[in-house]
């Protein structure tokens, strides 16, 4: 999808929706090819116990099959947003419109403001988490 819109696979955001321990369900937002670094992502939910959530999940929280879930305006008040600090220095990025095959463009700053989303460091394993 990057290379046929003339952008680089980072800025085509995964949009991931995890489980906690607790049963709380949260938007994960990393770069095409990035992964989260496990204690990073634990932290940042604050759970120890966390997972993806199953695909009959993710389609009961955000109305969408796994594939193009939009990172917004499906998300009740308190639902919780990361997004992953290294995106933030990219000029656009790339995020799905609800249906495979068709993106949304938008700067990182209208991302976070959309979505609602905490930026956190969840891929540079040598930087703390929050802040920094």
């Amino acid at each position: 999808m990057a290379r046929a819109l003339g952008y680089r696979e980072r800025q085509m955001v995964k949009t991931l929706v995890f489980e906690t321990d607790r049963g709380e369900r949260v938007l994960v937002m990393l770069g095409g090819d990035q992964n989260a670094v496990s204690g990073h992502l634990k932290k940042a939910l604050g759970s120890r116990n966390i997972r993806l959530a199953e695909p009959e999940a993710v389609k009961a929280t955000t109305g969408y099959q796994i594939g193009s879930i939009p990172p917004f305006h499906w998300q009740p008040e308190g639902f919780r947003s990361f997004i992953d600090a290294a995106l933030m220095g990219e000029p656009a990025l790339g995020v799905g419109a609800g249906q495979w095959g068709e993106e949304i463009i938008i700067t990182p700053a209208n991302l976070v403001r959309a979505s609602r989303a905490q930026v956190v460091n969840l891929t540079e394993r040598n930087r703390p988490v929050f802040g920094g």
